[in-house]
């Protein structure tokens, strides 16, 4: 899982950047302002949990055996997808529906917070 969580992390951080550009160079004079705002919500949430997950990757490496630390990085990726995602689904498309998937991920990324803070309280030094 270090690698693993290191990569999708580092993956995820690359594809913010990217996409937080795409936005500002292109995307700004192509979307109405409620759906540039949306974007750049999304933008804002994804890339620290993109940080979060290396975080984590390396966590794994340091408190091995820590199932918590597990949960915190599949929730993290979890709560990207369907957070971040349905943002952007839904700047792009502006199909309002896709904005009943983002508090799922809200809660997603909640849970993996919550899993980081229990796996190091509860890590056995």
């Amino acid at each position: 899982m270090i690698k693993l969580f290191v990569a999708i992390g580092a993956g995820n951080a690359f594809l913010a950047v990217a996409l937080g550009a795409f936005g500002a160079h292109i995307l700004k004079a192509r979307l109405a302002a409620d759906m540039f705002a949306i974007w750049q919500t999304a933008v804002q949430y994804h890339l620290p949990h993109a940080v979060g997950l290396v975080v984590v990757g390396i966590l794994i490496h340091l408190l091995p055996g820590n199932a918590m630390l597990n949960w915190a990085g599949w929730l993290l990726v979890v709560g990207m997808l369907l957070f971040s995602g349905s943002l952007y689904l839904l700047a792009l498309s502006g199909l309002r529906w896709l904005g009943a998937i983002t508090p799922l991920g809200g809660v997603a990324l909640l849970g993996a917070w919550a899993a980081l803070v229990g796996a190091v309280l509860g890590a056995k030094y």
